[in-house]
């Protein structure tokens, strides 16, 4: 039977010359990233969900100190939402060391309550010097460290290194700044060309992985994340293995890894089964009986709250970022993954996931027929299609236009003191695209 026409997203161009290494959990991840940071010699662009004022937020406090103190000129971006109590004393010695912090959409609180959840800024990425970038699933938080206890979370992130670190430094530069400040931006870029020429372009060839770096907004880039995983869905031949920590996908989602599992690709999928929140293994659950029915293998992780948002396909496909497989990551916050061509980081990362599903899962297994059969298939059914208008759906929610706001010196004039008002997607390049991200 002929399959019907498959439009590929709009950032499908790969970039080649890179090199990925995989960082999984905060003990591989943050002494990299705190060491980058700290000497860093000219540049550090930060965006994150969660930064808490805790032990791994203050040595994150302490490295962008360190740097902005020597003369590098550090942004950093936090979520107002993901990010609601730093003390002023925090926030206060990086501005007055010259840190340039800004927080999108600080809301507002109604008895003690944060109502600014919905189309939140959910990336996580770093990039030094124009050269080292991270990308990936992990907050600056003390429960992404083993020693929290049994609620520190298993996740992942890259180092990056390679031309497609360039597209990640703009971006997240573009991203944060009002048009005047851009144009400001610009006219010192032209000035200081000779000295920060390494800023601008980064090395033209690291390794052999080809690379797209892929953001979901609510403007140009809605569903570009989502179309690069049902992509190499339709496409995969062997296996394909997914570990999501929030999981509960639309439709067309769904559709296609049943039609891979009944084609004869080994499908597994590596859920929570020890959840930071109740409700996600509940919502999940919800769709088992309509996956396994298919063939698709359910694993879930029981050492302790799984946070990853990883992929692979065959033996080339890789992803690794900030969006979850779930309504918020799909539908309404603003996400960055990175999608790999390698087959060594392939290789890699299906070894540290086949290891998970060995020692730290539980197989799932498909309900025995009883009565309660003809119950669960209507469930599934219902829920199988009110999942594909939830993208319609998303779309009628508030849509408000979240502010950034800069946090400025105290001795800065009151009316310095201002919230650029933004979109909830990056700004426009004259060709329709947004900013770092592939045509």
């Amino acid at each position: 039977m002929r399959r019907p026409h498959f439009r590929a997203p709009r950032s499908s161009r790969w970039v080649p010359g890179n090199h990925f290494e995989l960082l999984e959990n905060g003990e591989e991840f943050f002494p990299r990233v705190f060491e980058a940071i700290a000497n860093a010699q000219r540049e550090v662009v930060l965006e994150t969900f969660i930064l808490f004022d805790d032990k791994i937020g203050q040595q994150l406090h302490a490295a962008l100190l360190s740097a902005a103190r020597r003369g590098a000129q550090v942004d950093v971006l936090v979520d107002g939402f993901g990010s609601p109590t730093l003390p002023e004393e925090f926030i206060g010695q990086l501005v007055e060391a010259g840190v340039r912090f800004r927080i999108f959409d600080p809301g507002h609180r109604v008895l003690g309550q944060q109502l600014n959840l919905l189309r939140r800024m959910h990336r996580k990425i770093v990039v030094v010097d124009g050269t080292l970038g991270f990308i990936g699933g992990i907050n600056y938080s003390a429960d992404h460290v083993a020693d929290f206890g049994p609620e520190a979370k298993q996740d992942y992130s890259v180092a990056v290194r390679g031309p497609i670190v360039a597209q990640m430094r703009q971006f997240a530069l573009d991203a944060v700044l009002s048009p005047p400040e851009r144009r400001r931006q610009q006219r010192m870029r032209r000035r200081q060309a000779p000295q920060r020429a390494d800023l601008q372009n980064a090395p033209q060839h690291a390794g052999n992985a080809d690379a797209i770096f892929v953001t979901r907004d609510n403007d140009v880039h809605t569903n570009d994340i989502e179309r690069h995983y049902r992509v190499a869905l339709r496409a995969a031949r062997e296996r394909v293995v997914i570990a999501n920590a929030y999981f509960f996908p639309g439709y067309r989602f769904i559709r296609e890894m049943r039609r891979a599992a009944r084609r004869g690709v080994d499908v597994r999928l590596i859920l929570q089964g020890q959840p930071d929140m109740p409700i996600v293994k509940t919502a999940a659950s919800m769709l088992y009986d309509h996956l396994l029915r298919a063939g698709v293998r359910i694993y879930e992780y029981c050492d302790r709250p799984l946070h990853g948002k990883v992929a692979l396909v065959d033996d080339e496909w890789s992803t690794v970022g900030s969006s979850n497989l779930d309504p918020l990551s799909l539908s309404l916050n603003l996400e960055a993954n990175v999608i790999i061509r390698d087959r060594a980081f392939n290789a890699h990362l299906h070894g540290r996931l086949g290891r998970l599903m060995k020692h730290s899962c539980r197989q799932i297994e498909a309900t025995p027929p009883g009565w309660l059969d003809g119950l669960r298939l209507a469930r599934s059914y219902v829920l199988f299609h009110l999942m594909r208008w939830f993208p319609t759906w998303a779309g009628w929610l508030p849509r408000h236009k979240p502010a950034i706001t800069v946090v400025n010196p105290p001795d800065a004039p009151k009316d310095a003191t201002a919230a650029t008002s933004r979109s909830d997607g990056p700004p426009r390049s004259p060709d329709g695209h947004g900013p770092g991200v592939a045509a």
